[in-house]
């Protein structure tokens, strides 16, 4: 055997061993299927609550996009809120002025449009510290709510986006007032969107952004072009909040310069404190877990919702992430173990025919 079939084969070796991890990682677990079912399922089970369930769709989304650079690229940001609310607008005023239709085109190319915004400003963005990262990021939402502001004849302004007309999804489906087409539709943009971020997370490109994450220097000297991967991700980022941005755009016809707000970007930040950062499914539980809390204790309390809210984050810190991921570890192991004995019970009940005749 020759020195260059055994180096051949040493290489080789490792790289099985990465291609098999990536695929043992990527396969979906019950745990997430059963999400997902559950997910879809809502759109039977509470009907009552699409509204709210739409604009938690939106919000998980949004959150996603956030989870994705901050989480697995660490990434800071204040300023998805600017991607967002360009895309808002956009999608608003090519429904105005009829030059696209069809909901679903506009989506896409608000999303495209917010990338390329993301990719523009991706290089001022990685430059410098995290306190640099969260001042210019910041920067770009202000000075955009502020153009948006100062061409008030577009956009209107003050007043916001008036006399939206979105056509029906496929000439069929039109948004109602009480968003049950809305919410669906929301929740299979998030669905779709979900399975390439997931896609990205755990292809070799997401293994190497975890590099970056924990080591730039290090993932440098092993070959790693940390720079391209970061703008690549920033954009990628950038087309699912605007991707969400012109989800609320479209299923309230209506767009404000509230969309601009930090406020909408420090609501990402509270999200992914509650529901975990470099875990997909955070950014999505926060979002409920949120959504809900905030709903249910402003009609307790519509004055001090705030005080409330503060005071869930300060126990949740003061428990430990760790713990809590403990927790859900020990909920989701107990599960598996369901599902094991009962899967081969249902094998033998629904089984092969009986020998014989």
């Amino acid at each position: 055997m020759t020195v260059n079939t055994l180096n051949a084969k040493n290489l080789a070796a490792p790289a099985a061993n990465v291609s098999a991890y990536l695929k043992s990682r990527a396969r979906w677990s019950p745990f997430e299927i059963a999400f997902w079912v559950f997910a879809f399922a809502t759109i039977w089970l509470f009907p009552g609550k699409h509204l709210i369930l739409k604009d938690t769709a939106i919000l998980a989304l949004f959150a996603l996009s956030l989870d994705l650079i901050l989480g697995y690229a660490g990434i800071i940001s204040l300023g998805q809120a600017a991607f967002f609310g360009l895309a808002g607008y956009f999608a608003g005023l090519v429904a105005k002025y009829g030059i696209v239709n069809e909901p679903v085109v506009a989506l896409v190319l608000s999303g495209v449009v917010a990338a390329a915004l993301g990719f523009a400003t991706s290089f001022l963005v990685l430059r410098g510290s995290d306190l640099t990262r969260l001042m210019v990021t910041l920067g770009v939402s202000l000075m955009l709510g502020e153009v948006a502001n100062r061409y008030s004849n577009i956009t209107g302004g003050a007043d916001g986006l008036q006399g939206v007309d979105i056509e029906p999804l496929f000439g069929r489906f039109r948004f109602d007032l009480y968003g049950h087409n809305g919410y669906v539709y929301c929740l299979s943009v998030l669905f779709v969107c979900f399975v390439i971020v997931r896609r990205i997370v755990y292809s070799p490109f997401g293994l190497s952004l975890r590099a970056v994450k924990g080591n730039p220097l290090r993932a440098a000297a092993i070959g790693i072009p940390v720079k391209w991967r970061l703008v690549a991700i920033y954009t990628v980022s950038a087309g699912i909040a605007g991707i969400a941005g012109a989800l609320l755009t479209q299923t309230t016809a209506f767009c404000s310069l509230d969309v601009f707000s930090l406020e909408r970007s420090a609501d990402l930040l509270l999200v992914l404190i509650i529901g975990g950062t470099g875990y997909l499914y955070g950014g999505l539980i926060g979002a409920v877990i949120y959504k809900f809390l905030q709903d249910w204790i402003a009609n307790l309390t519509p004055q001090y919702w705030q005080f409330w809210i503060g005071l869930v984050l300060v126990v949740l810190v003061l428990i430990g992430r760790d713990r809590m991921r403990n927790w859900i570890g020990t909920v989701r192991g107990a599960v598996a173990g369901v599902g094991v004995r009962l899967l081969p019970r249902s094998i033998t009940l629904g089984g092969a025919a009986p020998d014989g005749p």
